[in-house]
């Protein structure tokens, strides 16, 4: 449900009692729901291992393949993104990315195990922005060609 706020509050993120709120869009959207303990289950875990695994990848990563891929995304937002669709981030846009890249290679990349050494050594093609669109692993937006700065 879209949500209404008063005394001036555009947007609120958290979890207050049995409700969560989200924002989006700098704030012009927030989105309230019922606050749900998600069941556990085989694919809850795996999911998870791979998103930990994903944000200790990113955090490796150097701040100018980090900087690349935030300008990515705003290109990506503004050419790509549907208006009214929410905006992606360059995190999403990585795990987006790091799927596309396993479903292409197939069962020999496992996302739970993936290191910053196998990307840097085996997997050129993710080692910058350009190289992902490139490959077909991100979809090319105007300017990506220069952002060729490596993980």
């Amino acid at each position: 449900m879209k949500t209404k706020l008063k005394y001036g509050i555009a947007a609120y993120s958290g979890t207050i009692d049995d409700i969560t709120f989200a924002s989006y869009k700098d704030g012009a959207v927030c989105i309230a729901r019922k606050y749900v303990v998600p069941k556990l289950t085989e694919n809850n875990t795996r999911m998870g291992n791979i998103a930990r695994n994903l944000a200790d990848l990113y955090a490796e990563f150097s701040e100018d393949y980090k900087s690349d891929l935030r300008t990515y995304t705003d290109i990506y937002n503004r050419e790509k993104n549907p208006r009214t669709s929410l905006n992606c981030n360059a995190y999403s846009i990585f795990v987006k990315m790091m799927f596309k890249f396993a479903d292409e290679i197939g069962e020999t990349v496992n996302l739970t195990s993936i290191t910053y050494d196998d990307i840097d050594t085996l997997y050129f093609d993710l080692a910058n922005i350009a190289a992902a669109v490139e490959a077909g692993y991100l979809p090319k937006v105007s300017g990506c060609e220069l952002l060729t700065n490596s993980i």
